[in-house]
């Protein structure tokens, strides 16, 4: 698997429950943009509409060779999931009030386009600060260490 994108948003803003690797529908030109690394994640979320996942705000840039035959680049897009994984999801979404967003854009050995999304909860103000004040301690650490190793 061959990591194109990563929602550094989603990671600092919501805490991580559960994570599963979906399909998507998508155009050619969408494919070849993706696989340049012109797609942004960065205010997508997923929908659950009439049974089915949609990624919806995922900018994907136009694809310059495809001239007129090419896509909308904010065009929501159909995730392919497993009705039991869908119906699963739905119900804790709706009962315990949690989100849906896509974490990773992967390309796997077959070429295809997959898509990690992930079932979050919002983080609080204060929950986010001691996620800065963790990422510092660790990086002052690894100064240290470097330090020490000199």
């Amino acid at each position: 698997m061959k990591l194109i994108a990563k929602n550094k948003k989603a990671f600092f803003d919501y805490e991580i429950i559960d994570t599963l690797e979906a399909g998507a529908v998508l155009v050619g030109s969408e494919v070849k943009s993706i696989r340049e690394g012109r797609i942004s994640l960065k205010e997508s979320f997923i929908e659950i509409k009439g049974g089915e996942t949609f990624l919806l705000n995922c900018h994907i840039s136009p694809y310059e060779a495809a001239n007129i035959f090419n896509h909308e680049p904010l065009r929501e897009k159909k995730l392919l999931l497993h009705r039991r994984e869908i119906k699963r999801w739905m119900g804790k979404v709706k009962e315990k009030g949690l989100t849906m967003v896509p974490t990773k854009v992967l390309i796997n050995e077959a070429g295809k386009v997959k898509f990690e999304i992930a079932l979050v909860k919002g983080k609080r103000t204060h929950q986010k600060r001691e996620t800065i004040r963790e990422r510092d301690r660790d990086r002052e650490m690894l100064r240290e260490l470097k330090d020490l190793k000199k």
